[in-house]
């Protein structure tokens, strides 16, 4: 793309009136379609590059993915002048009954994939600026251009569902369940960090130092496992650790033995806690605790 991208808009949505609202929609808009990164990433450039050249619009997004954000269904045709479809295959039903439904505005789209040019979904739109057609690379994909708002912090999460030798001092269940049902709530990019290594399995580690490869490369550890704990801060990461045994077993022994504070007995566990430690262990505190433990437990090991 040698223009910029509100030039190529411009120049795309051609002669519209002064208070003509654009709708902008992609397969983030259906309720059955997937959203992607590249997806998202493409409908914020478009965004930004609309504002910049001062047209109203509004998108449309997959209450599934988006709850409370506008719905096609609440998108009236009568209240957009155009409708642009932004990135991923033009094809298929989906994109064809948007054509229907669209009937009286100017259809266009942008950084789309063009498969068969016959495609009733294709032929639809009044214009297409593709990123590929017929083989070719037309525009630059627009995820690649798009402004990263911020940089949420990298967090590992390693859980245990075992250690039946406990027997019924086991929390473990009820402590997954509120990880699992509180972690969503985070602004984080999560990973799983499982402590378990296997050679055959694509989603483990096959060797202790590609574990700890991994380790060293988070903001953060949520686990409620003792090594979750004691090889997170061997790499200098603060870990927000659960004790999913009741009474407290060998995770809270290995935390008091490294004066390491950010542990939430089982029967404690609540939102309000854990973000309470969330937000210590990414403070500059909790960062430079870790990296104290880091060179406690570089000594223990000497």
């Amino acid at each position: 793309m040698r223009q910029s991208l509100p030039a190529v808009l411009d120049d795309l949505l051609g002669p519209r009136s002064a208070s003509g609202r654009v709708l902008v929609t992609g397969w983030f808009s259906f309720l059955d379609g997937e959203v992607t990164a590249g997806d998202a990433l493409a409908e914020r450039a478009v965004s930004e590059a609309l504002r910049h050249l001062g047209v109203a619009h509004d998108s449309a997004w997959s209450p599934v993915f988006a709850p409370g954000a506008l719905r096609l269904e609440e998108a009236l045709p009568s209240h957009y002048e155009q409708l642009l479809f932004v990135c991923g295959p033009v094809h298929g039903d989906q994109v064809t009954r948007l054509h229907r439904r669209y009937a009286s505005c100017r259809r266009t789209a942008i950084g789309v994939s063009v498969i068969a040019e016959d495609d009733e979904a294709v032929t639809g739109f009044h214009r297409i600026v593709a990123r590929d057609r017929a083989g070719e690379g037309l525009l630059t994909d627009l995820a690649a251009g798009a402004q990263q708002m911020a940089e949420p912090p990298l967090v590992g999460v390693a859980l245990t569902h075992g250690q039946g030798e406990y027997g019924d001092r086991r929390d473990h269940d009820r402590v997954t369940a509120a990880l699992l049902s509180w972690l969503p709530s985070k602004d984080c990019a999560r990973v799983p960090a499982d402590t378990r290594l296997a050679r055959d399995d694509r989603q483990l580690c096959g060797t202790p130092d590609q574990y700890l490869s991994l380790v060293g490369r988070l903001d953060l550890m949520v686990t409620d496992r003792l090594h979750g704990m004691v090889l997170a801060l061997r790499m200098g990461v603060p870990a927000l650790v659960v004790d999913p045994v009741r009474g407290g077993a060998k995770v809270s022994a290995q935390a008091r033995l490294l004066r390491w504070p950010a542990v939430v007995p089982s029967q404690d566990v609540s939102a309000r806690e854990l973000d309470h430690w969330w937000d210590w262990c990414l403070s500059a505190a909790g960062r430079a605790a870790a990296r104290r433990r880091q060179a406690r437990v570089a000594r223990a090991a000497t």
